[in-house]
């Protein structure tokens, strides 16, 4: 019963964004779509042979490079008709190496990902997990792929200006946050213990903050060069914000920092005065 259910989420998985691709009337945009499933179901062979999760981040990263640029160079017309979609493409191309590298790097450091302990063995649910993270490319860069490869590409007016000083923004605190972390745990020290300083004492995952906030800068970004239906790509940095506070991110997380820490009054009180997500703008 279980792999049939896991077998009906890879189908929804699949078809919600080739058919957000299909309404937004672009065929680039639908071709994206498909390599970037195309690359994860590939990768899923090597990685349920060998029941190995150590290249599972690195092709999320892989995948949105190939889309990006793929969507880029299908609709190149000349450099100065494309500024706005090089400067996107980059922006974009930015994030997913250092987050990707950094994934790559600390799993390769830890050695596994707890998470996919009970995943790997069932061939149905880790092909689920890695077509949901084919999910997560497609939509999140949903309406960028729309907007590079549109007829005009990216404008470059003032909500581009102002997305890319949010985007500038919300990389600045992922990477900050993701250093501070690592500083942390890397003190033999603090090996059972939670982190509470920098931008760990403004909100309990910072990093997460940060990740959303630049994807709702992409938006921004790609809003300009939309039409009618193609506003409904418009749902990737709600995808996002979905995905990293209710399903993979911070509701993992914070179920696992309960049970460990639920009872002590340390964390019961950071917990109180620390907000989940938001950060706070002055400490107590």
């Amino acid at each position: 019963m279980k792999q049939i259910i896991f077998f009906i989420i890879s189908i929804f998985s699949f078809l919600i964004p080739c058919s957000i691709a299909y309404l937004s009337g672009n065929e680039i945009v639908l071709n994206a779509v498909l390599i970037a499933f195309f690359i994860h179901w590939i990768a899923f062979i090597p990685a349920y042979i060998f029941q190995t999760e150590k290249f599972y981040d690195l092709t999320g990263s892989i995948t949105y490079l190939t889309v990006v640029w793929f969507a880029f160079v299908s609709s190149y017309q000349s450099i100065f008709n494309n500024i706005g979609n090089l400067v996107l493409a980059l922006l974009i191309s930015f994030w997913t190496i250092r987050l990707g590298t950094f994934l790559f790097m600390r799993i390769q450091k830890d050695g596994e990902d707890k998470r996919f302990r009970t995943i790997k063995p069932s061939a149905s649910q880790f092909f689920m997990t890695w077509t949901i993270s084919g999910t997560w490319v497609t939509l999140c860069s949903m309406c960028a792929l729309v907007a590079i490869s549109s007829p005009y590409g990216v404008a470059m007016n003032f909500l581009t200006y102002l997305g890319i000083i949010l985007f500038i923004f919300g990389f600045t605190i992922e990477i900050i946050a993701d250093n501070q972390k690592s500083a942390f745990r890397s003190i033999k020290a603090n090996k059972n213990r939670f982190i509470t300083s920098g931008l760990w004492s403004r909100s309990r995952h910072p990093n997460y903050f940060g990740e959303i906030l630049l994807w709702f800068a992409i938006a921004i970004i790609s809003f300009s060069s939309l039409e009618g239906i193609q506003m409904i790509t418009l749902i990737s940095p709600l995808f996002t914000y979905f995905l990293l506070v209710y399903v993979s991110g911070v509701r993992m997380l914070e179920d696992r920092s309960n049970k460990k820490w639920g009872d002590n009054d340390e964390y019961k009180k950071y917990k109180k005065d620390t907000p989940m997500l938001f950060p706070k703008l002055f400490n107590n």
